[in-house]
This record gives structure tokens, C-alpha cells and sequence, in this order.
């Protein structure tokens, strides 16, 4: 079997983004594995049952694979996952492993963002041929930011903070490109179509849910929000999204 008949596995595949990369796999007539850490439902794609935290089930998931779309991701143990899986994939002899990272995780010391860059690492010295796409920040997350505030009398945003959010689907039709490419190596960002303050997009989020509070700008010490601040967080010359954040709030 060559690497074009070949399975692609997807991990995170039942996340936010890895769902929208499986369905579009799927719709251009590839042969999909999803791994999942316990068994579920037969589905149109194949289940994988593996845990990257223990490494059970790894080597098994990978096996017959070439190319891996690797959109998991937790908290904490990105790093030690991700090892675990490009360990399993050298051993497999798999071609490609494709990684989803976040725009400026090497200026933002924040604990996930650091995990992120050491996973990234990981992937690079892996010796399994890669390529690492970083996205700035998902659409989801931005509107997730105003709607945990629900309850609260005002909605309080980041002062002097920027984003420039994307949506997931933009994100996987990249993936898509690069999943069935050659390995690339790090890749260019790739951001949402417009840059704007928090403070701009929380008042978005209330015009589009109906909802009337004042919204209140905070100015947060310390470098993460000094890093933020600068715009770390941007890619404003790789502004390829073109779903506007109102655009995703209508269609929720």
C-alpha cells in the first residue's frame, strides 16, 4: 500500500478543530482514523483506540498510517503526549506528522503556550518528516472569553489587548492542504481577517446575543499581558481568514 492509499490519522478528531479536519478528509475521499481513548459508536471514519497520556494503545493507532494530523491537546503533558506519538510514528515509519500550534507561543510565557512550544519541539527533532502550522486565536475561544461572564453586571474586557480571530473551519481547510503535501517544515501563520481590540469584540458579542452591559476595560499586569499588549498574539501580514468574528456569532 503506498502513502496516498494509505489511512491518515487524526488526533483531537472529536475537538473543536479536529472534527472540521475529519469531515473535510472525509468529503475529499480519504481513508480516516481518529483516535480515541475509549471505544464509541462505528462511525463513517475508523476509531483508533489509544491514550497519548499513557502511551497505551499508540502503536497500534499509528500502525499502516503515513501521515498523522496531531490537533489533540491539554492543559498540561502536551510535550510528553506528543513525544509518545512521534516515538510511535518514527517506529511505524510514517511520512508526515502535521502539527497545530498558536501564533507567538514563543513570546507569551503563559504555561500552555509553553507546553505548545515544547510539543513543537518535540515534533522538530522527532525524525519524522513535519510540518508545524501556527493559527492565531479561534473564534470559539474569543466568544467563550464574554459568554463565561454571563452572570456578571459588566462585561470586562483586556485593555491595550488585541486579537485576531479565526474561524476553526478557515483553519482545517489549511490543515487539508498540508495533510496531503509534502512535509513542509514550519509553515506560514495563518490569522483571522481583522485585528481588533478586545474591548471591540466584546461589545460585538453583546450586539450579537442581544445583551446590554457596560463593558469595562481592564489593564492586567505582568508579562503575559505585556506580551499581548505588544501583540504577540498577531499575524496581521498573514490575515487569510475571511469569516468575520460578527459573521461566526450570526451563524451560531
Amino acid at each position: 500500500m503506498d502513502d496516498v492509499t494509505k489511512p491518515i490519522l487524526v488526533t483531537g478528531g472529536t475537538g473543536t478543530l479536529g472534527r472540521e479536519v475529519v469531515r473535510r478528509l472525509l468529503a475529499a475521499g480519504q481513508d480516516v482514523r481518529v483516535l480515541t481513548r475509549r471505544h464509541r459508536p462505528a462511525a463513517e471514519h475508523a476509531w483508533a483506540v489509544g491514550d497519548l497520556a499513557s502511551g497505551e494503545g499508540i502503536a497500534g493507532a499509528v500502525d499502516g498510517v503515513a501521515t498523522i494530523v496531531h490537533c489533540a491537546t491539554s492543559g498540561r503533558g502536551d510535550a510528553a503526549a506528543t513525544r509518545r506519538l512521534a516515538d510511535a510514528a518514527k517506529a511505524a515509519g510514517v511520512t508526515h506528522l502535521l502539527y497545530i500550534s498558536i501564533v507567538g507561543i514563543d513570546a507569551i510565557p503563559m504555561f500552555y503556550y509553553r507546553a505548545k512550544l515544547d510539543a513543537e519541539q518535540v515534533v522538530e527533532g522527532s525524525g519524522v518528516p513535519w510540518t508545524i502550522l501556527r493559527a492565531t486565536q479561534f473564534h470559539d475561544l474569543v466568544a467563550t472569553m464574554s459568554s463565561a461572564q454571563h452572570r456578571l453586571p459588566v462585561l470586562f474586557a483586556l485593555s491595550g489587548v488585541r486579537f485576531q480571530p479565526i474561524d476553526t473551519g478557515t483553519v482545517a481547510d489549511r490543515m487539508i492542504e498540508l495533510a496531503l503535501a509534502p512535509a513542509a517544515g514550519r509553515v506560514p501563520d495563518i490569522g483571522g481577517p481583522e485585528v481588533r481590540t478586545s474591548a471591540d469584540l466584546a461589545r460585538a458579542y453583546l450586539a450579537a446575543t442581544g445583551r446590554k452591559r457596560p463593558v469595562v476595560s481592564l489593564r492586567l499586569p505582568g508579562k503575559i499581558f505585556r506580551a499581548l499588549r505588544a501583540g504577540a498574539n498577531l499575524t496581521p501580514q498573514h490575515a487569510t481568514g475571511k469569516i468575520a468574528f460578527e459573521e461566526f456569532l450570526k451563524s451560531r
